[in-house]
C-alpha cells in the first residue's frame, strides 16, 4: 500500500449530440467513500435524457462540486479522486453507504414502489447505527488510502464538515430520507420543501409524488391565509395591493400561488425544438378516417405473442415511407436544399413520468412487424425507467404519433424538427360505418397527417395518406411491398 496518493479531478464529460450542460439529479457517492473504476458516481439529466455518469478512477472521493439541481457545464470538474492501490479487505464499494443502493437504477426503481418508478435510496429503519456505520466506512476507506494525511482529512470531514484544501462537503443527515424518484425531489425542490420535513404515504414511509403536491397545497394556502390577514398601513401600500389585484385577476404570472416549473433538460429542450418548428416549417394537415376492422382480425390471426397496433402501424408507416421516399427528409434552410434522406429512423412518441419523450428506431426499414414490435417495447421500458441515453433520443427521420392512448379521435401535432412530416394516429373505436353495401358497426380510426410544405404539395401528402389508410383497411395490400 502506497503512502503517496494522486488526487485527480473527475471532469464532466462530453455527453455527445452538442450538449453542453447537464443538471445535476442525484449524487450517488459522498465524500469519503471508496468508487471503482466504470462505477456511477452522479446522475445527471440533459437536454436529451437522464444517465448516470460513470468515473473512470479508483480510488476514494475526496471531494463533489455541484448540488442537486445545480447545472454544470461540460468540463468542469464534478468529483476529486485520491487515487491508487488498497487492500481488498479496505475497499468499501460507495454503493454499501445508508445512502446509495448497489441495484442498477432500474433495478432500484422497479423494487422501490412494485415497479412504479420510484427510486428509494438511504431509508433504513436504525438511523443511527447507519450513519455511525458509513463514519467507520470511510474512515477505514480514506485511512487505507492516504496514511496520516488520510486520517487528518477523516477528522476535517467528521468533525466540520470539510477536507484538506477548503473543499466544501455535504454532511451526512442524522436521519436517513425515505428519498423518490428524481421527478419527485426536483417538484419539492422547485417548491421549497424540505423532504426531510415530509411524511410518506407509500409503502414504508416512502415519499410520493402526492405527499409533495399535498405539502405543496398546503403551504400555498397558508401563504395566501396569511397574505389575506394583511392590511395596508400605508396610502401607497393600499395602491399597491390594488395594482396587485388587478394583475391578478388580468392572469399575471404575479398571481399568489403561482408555481413556477424551470424549462430545463428534456422539457426544455422539447420546448425550443417545438418553437423553432413552428417558427421555420410551413406546415399543413389532412386527415381521413379508416375501418381497422380488417387491422385488428390480422392482428388476431399472427397468433401470440399477439403484436402491438402500433408496431404494425411502423411497418405500414415504413411501406408508404418507400413508396414516397420524399417524405423521409429534412430542410437544410442555410443552402435552401431539401435533403432526401437514404434511412428511416422512425420516432415514435413515448409519454412518462417526465414528459413526452421521442425513442428512435434505428433502421426501421430494415425490420419486420415482430422486429419493430421488440424495439419499441424495449425502447418504450426504457423511456419509462429514465434508461434512454441521448442516442436513443436524437436522429429520427419520420415520427409515428399514437394520440389515441389517451382516448381522442384527431390532432394537429407540430412537426418534430428538422423532420418533414409525422403521421398521427387516433383511437379506434365502434361507428356506423358503410360495408359491403350495408350499415354496419365497424373499428373506425382517424389518422392525420402534418407535412412540411417545402417538402411536398397535397398531392403527395394525400396519396401517402391514403395508402397508410388503404393498408389498415386492407393488411394483405401489404404483400406487395415485403
Amino acid at each position: 500500500m502506497s503512502a503517496d496518493r494522486d488526487v485527480r479531478e473527475f471532469l464532466l464529460p462530453d455527453l455527445g449530440e452538442g450538449l453542453t450542460e447537464a443538471e445535476i439529479v442525484r449524487w450517488l457517492v459522498e465524500v469519503g467513500d471508496f468508487v471503482a473504476v466504470d462505477q456511477a458516481v452522479v446522475e445527471v439529466e440533459t437536454a436529451k435524457a437522464q444517465v448516470e455518469v460513470p468515473c473512470p478512477f479508483e480510488g476514494v472521493v475526496t471531494a463533489r462540486h455541484g448540488a442537486e439541481g445545480e447545472p454544470r457545464p461540460v468540463g468542469t470538474p464534478l468529483i476529486a479522486v485520491a487515487v491508487g492501490e488498497a487492500t481488498p479487505s479496505d475497499r468499501q464499494p460507495a454503493t454499501s453507504t445508508p445512502t446509495t443502493d448497489a441495484a442498477p437504477s432500474s433495478e432500484r426503481r422497479r423494487e422501490a414502489a412494485g415497479g412504479s418508478g420510484n427510486v428509494l435510496v438511504g431509508y433504513g429503519t436504525d438511523s443511527s447505527k447507519n450513519a455511525a456505520s458509513g463514519a467507520r466506512r470511510r474512515r477505514r476507506a480514506l485511512t487505507a488510502t492516504a496514511g496520516t494525511t488520510a486520517r487528518e482529512a477523516v477528522d476535517a470531514v467528521l468533525s466540520d464538515g470539510r477536507v484538506p484544501g477548503g473543499a466544501p462537503t455535504f454532511p451526512e443527515h442524522s436521519a436517513p430520507i425515505p428519498v423518490i424518484s428524481p421527478l419527485v425531489r426536483r417538484v419539492a425542490r422547485e417548491r421549497g420543501l424540505d423532504l426531510r420535513s415530509l411524511r410518506g404515504s407509500g409503502p414504508g414511509g416512502l415519499i410520493l409524488r402526492a405527499d409533495v403536491d399535498r405539502a405543496g397545497a398546503e403551504r400555498t394556502g397558508r401563504t395566501a391565509g396569511a397574505a389575506g390577514g394583511t392590511r395596508p398601513t400605508h396610502p401607497n401600500d393600499a395602491t399597491s395591493d390594488a395594482q396587485a389585484a388587478g394583475r391578478s385577476r388580468s392572469g399575471s404570472a404575479d398571481q399568489p400561488g403561482a408555481v413556477r416549473v424551470p424549462l430545463r433538460g428534456i422539457a426544455g429542450a422539447m420546448a425550443d425544438k417545438l418553437s423553432r418548428s413552428r417558427r421555420e416549417i410551413p406546415d399543413a394537415t389532412c386527415w381521413v378516417d379508416a375501418d381497422a376492422t380488417e387491422l385488428l382480425a390480422a392482428r388476431r390471426s399472427m397468433g401470440e405473442p399477439r403484436l402491438s397496433l402500433l408496431s404494425l402501424l411502423a411497418r405500414v408507416t415504413v411501406a408508404a415511407l418507400a413508396r414516397h421516399p420524399e417524405l423521409n427528409a429534412t430542410v437544410d434552410t442555410d443552402a435552401r436544399e431539401i435533403v432526401r434522406l437514404p434511412a428511416v429512423h422512425l420516432g415514435f412518441a413515448a409519454q412518462t413520468e417526465r414528459g413526452l419523450v421521442v425513442p428512435v428506431i434505428r433502421d426501421a426499414h430494415t425490420l419486420s412487424a415482430e422486429q419493430l414490435h421488440k424495439e419499441i417495447a424495449r425502447l418504450t421500458a426504457c423511456a419509462r425507467e429514465g434508461r434512454l441515453t441521448p442516442a436513443d433520443l436524437t436522429g429520427s427521420t419520420f415520427t409515428l404519433n399514437n394520440y389515441g392512448v389517451f382516448g381522442v379521435d384527431g390532432s394537429t401535432p407540430i412537426i418534430n424538427h428538422p423532420e418533414a412530416a409525422m403521421l398521427g394516429v387516433g383511437r379506434i373505436v365502434e361507428k356506423p360505418w358503410a360495408h359491403a353495401g350495408e350499415l354496419a358497426l365497424r373499428h373506425v380510426v382517424q389518422l392525420s397527417f402534418t407535412f412540411d410544405h417545402r417538402v411536398c404539395d397535397g398531392g403527395v401528402a394525400g396519396g401517402f395518406l391514403r395508402y397508410v389508410a388503404d393498408c389498415v383497411e386492407h393488411p394483405t395490400l401489404l404483400l406487395r411491398t415485403l
